[in-house]
C-alpha cells in the first residue's frame, strides 16, 4: 500500500496535467486522473511488468482521455499553462513580457485543441509528462522511430497552426527547430 501511495504521489501531477490538456476541464481532468489511479490499483495484479509502471500508468491515462473524448462533447475552454500549476519565470516587473507569455499560452492552448487526439497525446506525453521516445512508444503502442516521426509531424502541425493564426512568425518558428532533442 505504501509503495502505491508513493507511486501516486510521484505521478499524480503529470497524469493530471496530461488529462487536463486532453479533456480541457479541471473537474473532468481530476475525475479522469482519479479513474486512472483506481484502474492502476485494481489492475496491479494483472500488470505484467513488460514496461515500466509509469509507462503503464500513462497508457491508462491516454486510454481514459480517449474514452472521455468519445463520450463527451467538445466546447469547454482550455486553461492556460499558468492556471494548471505549470510554473513560468517570475516577470512581474516586465508587464509586456507577462502579457506576451499569456497571449502565447492561449494561442498554444488553442492550437493544441486543433490537433488530432493522437498528435496532441504524443506532444503532451513528451512536453508535459517528459516521457522519452521509448516510453511514449510503450504508452502509445508504437515503435520508437514512429514516435519520433509522429512527434515531428505533430510539432510541424502545431507550428503551422500557430503561424496560420498569426501567433508565431515563420522566422521565429524556424529558429525553434534548431533546438536539440532529448531522448
Amino acid at each position: 500500500m505504501n509503495d502505491f501511495e508513493e507511486f501516486v504521489k510521484q505521478h499524480e501531477k503529470a497524469v493530471y496535467n496530461v488529462c487536463l490538456r486532453s479533456c480541457r476541464s479541471p473537474e473532468d481532468a481530476f475525475d479522469l486522473s482519479q479513474e486512472v489511479f483506481i484502474k492502476a490499483w485494481r489492475g496491479m495484479d494483472s500488470f505484467r511488468g513488460e514496461a515500466a509502471p509509469s509507462t503503464w500508468l500513462f497508457r491508462l491515462a491516454v486510454n481514459a482521455c480517449t474514452d472521455f473524448a468519445r463520450k463527451k462533447a467538445r466546447g469547454r475552454e482550455l486553461l492556460p499553462f499558468e492556471e494548471q500549476g505549470i510554473s513560468l519565470p517570475d516577470e512581474r516587473y516586465e508587464p509586456a513580457l507577462v502579457l506576451e507569455k499569456k497571449e502565447l499560452s492561449r494561442a498554444l492552448d488553442d492550437a493544441l485543441e486543433k490537433l488530432p487526439p493522437e498528435s496532441r497525446h504524443i506532444l503532451l506525453l513528451r512536453e508535459t509528462a517528459g516521457l522519452s521516445y521509448r516510453e511514449i512508444g510503450e504508452v502509445m503502442s508504437l515503435e520508437e522511430g514512429t514516435v519520433k516521426s509522429r512527434l515531428a509531424r505533430a510539432r510541424i502541425a502545431l507550428r503551422e497552426i500557430l503561424i496560420k493564426s498569426g501567433n508565431v512568425s515563420p522566422d521565429r518558428s524556424s529558429k525553434s527547430k534548431k533546438g536539440g532533442e532529448r531522448s
